[in-house]
Parts: C-alpha cells; sequence; structure tokens
C-alpha cells in the first residue's frame, strides 16, 4: 500500500468521523485545521483508524503523531511489514 491510497482511506476515515465530506488531508493536517477535532473526537478518530487499517498504534505512536503525515508514515510502515 503507498501513501496515496493510504490517504484516501484515511480521508473516508477523517470524513466519517468528523461528518465533513469537504476535508481534504494533506501531510501537515493537524487537528488545528479541523474545526471538531478534539480530545474526543481524537479518541474516536484513532479508533476508527485502527479499526480501518486492522492495526493498533501503541501510546507512544498517537502521543507522537503531530500531523496527518506522520500517521500516514507509520500506517505505511507497519503495512511493509
Amino acid at each position: 500500500m503507498n501513501r496515496e491510497q493510504v490517504k484516501e482511506r484515511l480521508t473516508k476515515v477523517f470524513r466519517d468521523v468528523f461528518d465533513d465530506d469537504e476535508i481534504v488531508l494533506t501531510d501537515k493536517t493537524t487537528a488545528n485545521d479541523i474545526e471538531d477535532w478534539d480530545s474526543l473526537e481524537h479518541i474516536n478518530l484513532i479508533g476508527a483508524t485502527e479499526k480501518e487499517f486492522k492495526m493498533r498504534f501503541s501510546v507512544r505512536e498517537v502521543s507522537g503523531m503531530k500531523n496527518v503525515g506522520e500517521m500516514i508514515d507509520i500506517i505505511c510502515q507497519r503495512a511493509g511489514k
């Protein structure tokens, strides 16, 4: 799975979690860029992402993610294994 495929699937997850079909993700997208992205929605987002990609993030990975690009990197690394 390449970065673009991951970004497409992740965009669907974001749109579902935040109920907003207008969301367009970039590598630099952060919580500041999406209006309803608060701590509760962050938990929902992580859970939905784990379900979509059939993986679990470690606490270190979740706390270390600074933007969508880093999330995509982790997913790509895991998919390559």
